[in-house]
């Protein structure tokens, strides 16, 4: 396992600032609150580096199928019209994140990236029916010679950054890395109106895995 750039900055901040309460409660303050603010630092910071975890995983990245972009639980299952690209009915599948999961995002398909653009917005639950098209957001399309698939990070009422990393014409590998988003937040994939879903509501994915649908 190891610690993702992304949360770099984070963690230098929150060592400084825990050092200089502890050492504030230490100075001033009686045992028992020098206790109490070691302890929530404590438990912050290791929450924060959970956060930030990348665990090592070995991906089989097999031809003919569209696996899970994120960590988390698949919230919705439904037709409807995509309104940013395709302008057409798709499938959506949508994957929330809790902050206990690993927060990166990884390519579903191999091919080529069509499509990119970041939308700022607002700070929805990331469950609530308007976070697609409402919260801050950023839209990717990867194309190959069989399927296209519309990704859509999502931030939530935790989340106040997404980073993305493709741009159009790159060259996308299924599992390989193209995002991440800090702090709770939701992914929503638009496959092709015929794609067999290989997924079921309340099911728990894992990213680069799970086989979402089959094509």
């Amino acid at each position: 396992m190891k610690l993702h750039k992304e949360g770099t900055v984070t963690l230098i901040l929150e060592i400084l600032v825990f050092s200089l309460f502890n050492y504030l409660a230490y100075t001033y303050a009686s045992k028992y609150i020098t206790c109490f603010t070691s302890i929530v630092t404590g438990f912050l910071f290791i929450m924060t580096l959970n956060f930030f975890r990348i665990p090592k995983r070995e991906f089989e990245r097999k031809e003919g199928v569209v696996y899970a972009p994120c960590d988390g639980k698949v919230v919705v299952i439904e037709e409807i019209i995509e309104q940013e690209y395709y302008k057409d009915k798709r499938i959506q599948v949508s994957i929330f994140m809790s902050p206990l999961n690993v927060h990166n995002q990884l390519y579903p398909i191999s091919g080529a990236v069509k499509y990119t653009k970041y939308h700022p917005g607002k700070f929805l639950v990331a469950w609530h029916p308007k976070a697609s098209t409402e919260n801050e957001r950023s839209t990717v399309v990867v194309e190959n010679n069989k399927i296209t698939v519309l990704f859509r990070q999502i931030a939530g009422a935790l989340a106040r950054r997404i980073v993305t990393y493709s741009t159009v014409d790159d060259k996308a590998t299924v599992a390989d890395e193209y995002g991440f988003i800090k702090f709770g937040s939701r992914v929503d994939l638009y496959l092709p109106i015929g794609t067999k879903i290989n997924t079921q509501l309340e099911q728990k994915v894992t990213a680069g895995e799970s086989i979402i649908a089959i094509y």
